[in-house]
This record gives structure tokens, C-alpha cells and sequence, in this order.
């Protein structure tokens, strides 16, 4: 194999305890500063995210933008944009990354890979620059060797255009490499359309899940010896 590329959310870290405290983060704010109930900022979230699905018009990077998620809350609850819009996008990002940390095995992982002289890459659907913030917080940056955003694409996985770019980056067919995430449809499936070896990032699988799929359940159990293991049959 000549890459692996690995998602970020849920997959290098977990995205869902660095939300919960993002968002709490951001109802903190709105009761406070706003002046508005967790009901009616909650209730605001929600028809923000329908709003700028709407307005954007299809699955890009830019339905992730925090920024015009709480331009569009602040525009609904009718709540001035200044100063409170670039206060509340680094409260929550604050927050979330503050929180944040590695998968347990993650860095060992990338460090045997790199003693293989296989190249590490990271394929994710967001926005660049936060995604690069939470590499470094993770302390993973220094190891990754080629990064592919859907705000870089144009295109959110599991597209093909997403993919090829991937490929491209890491200068080889696509047969030549892994493809690790939590997403069933996006990561696993989505990447093994276009070639990949696409890797299932699950840590309860069940046996028809894990029988049909290259599973990981920790990245600790990945390293055997000298030798590197995705699921049952991929063996590096």
C-alpha cells in the first residue's frame, strides 16, 4: 500500500463530546449575552441549518460553516450580527477543540506507518482551516502528508471527485490505498466505489458488520509486532 487517508470526525477524535461542549458553549452565550432562552436558541439552530441548506443550494463545504450557521441564528432570533457573530464561531470552536482528544492508538498508528514509509493522508468533509486547527490539537499534524478537504473538492464524500483528488494527492492508484473512517456510506462504502480500500472505523460492530466490512474497533490493536492490520485480511 502506498497511503492511508484517514477521516477526522469520530474517527481521529470524537466529534460528538467536542459538540456537546461547543454547544453548550453557545447556549451559554445566548442566554447571557443574548438574552434569549435555551428553547428558543436550540429551536434557532435547528431552522438555522435548514435555512442555509436552502440558501447554498447543495451538499458542500460550506453547509459546515460556522460562521453563517450563527449569522443565519443570530438573523433569525433578530439579534445584531456585531459583535456577536465572530464571538459565538470562536466560542464554540474553542470549546469543542479545547475538549477534543486523540483516539487511543491514533499517533502510534501514524508513527508505524511512517516507519513503513507509507504516506498518511486525510480525507474530510469540512471546512480547511478548523480542520487543520484540530490536527494540531490532536497532535497529529507533523505525521500527515497530504490533507483533502470537501471546501478544497468541491465536493462532499462520497463523491467521486472527492476521491480522485485523494488519489491524485498521493500520486498512486487508488487499488494502493486505505481509506479509514466511521461513516459506513461515506467513507467505507463511498471510497471503496472509487477503488480504495475502504476501512470501517467502528468500535461496537456487530458479527454481520464486522463480517462484511474491514473493521477497526481501537487503533491500539492495529500495531502487531512489526506488522500493521486493518481489520482481519489487510495486513501491512
Amino acid at each position: 500500500m502506498r497511503a492511508v487517508f484517514f477521516d477526522i470526525d469520530n474517527t481521529l477524535y470524537s466529534y460528538d463530546i467536542g459538540n456537546q461542549a461547543g454547544m453548550e458553549a453557545l447556549e451559554d452565550y445566548a442566554v447571557h449575552a443574548l438574552k434569549v432562552s435555551p428553547e428558543e436558541f436550540h429551536q434557532a439552530f435547528r431552522q438555522a441549518v435548514t435555512v442555509m441548506k436552502e440558501r447554498i443550494g447543495c451538499d458542500c463545504a460550506a453547509t459546515h460553516n460556522r460562521l453563517i450557521r450563527i449569522q443565519c441564528i443570530l438573523e433569525i432570533l433578530k439579534k445584531p450580527l456585531y459583535p456577536h457573530a465572530k464571538m459565538m464561531y470562536h466560542r464554540y470552536w474553542d470549546n469543542l477543540i479545547g475538549v477534543s482528544q486523540p483516539e487511543e492508538g491514533v499517533r502510534e498508528l501514524f508513527l508505524a506507518l511512517k516507519a513503513k514509509g507509507i504516506g498518511i493522508g486525510i480525507g474530510t468533509d469540512m471546512t480547511a482551516y478548523i480542520q487543520y486547527q484540530k490536527l494540531e490539537k490532536l497532535g497529529l499534524a507533523p505525521y500527515v502528508d497530504w490533507i483533502v478537504t470537501s471546501e478544497e473538492a468541491g465536493a462532499e464524500k462520497p463523491s467521486e471527485r472527492f476521491y480522485r483528488l485523494c488519489a491524485q494527492k498521493a500520486g498512486g492508484d487508488p487499488k494502493e490505498c486505505i481509506f479509514v473512517g466511521d461513516s459506513l456510506k461515506k467513507d467505507v462504502i463511498g471510497s471503496s466505489r472509487y477503488g480504495f480500500v475502504g476501512v470501517w472505523y467502528h468500535k461496537n460492530p456487530t458479527e454481520e458488520e464486522a463480517a462484511a466490512y474491514p473493521v477497526i474497533t481501537s487503533f491500539s490493536d492495529c500495531i502487531q509486532g512489526d506488522v500493521i492490520r486493518f481489520g482481519e485480511k489487510i495486513i501491512l
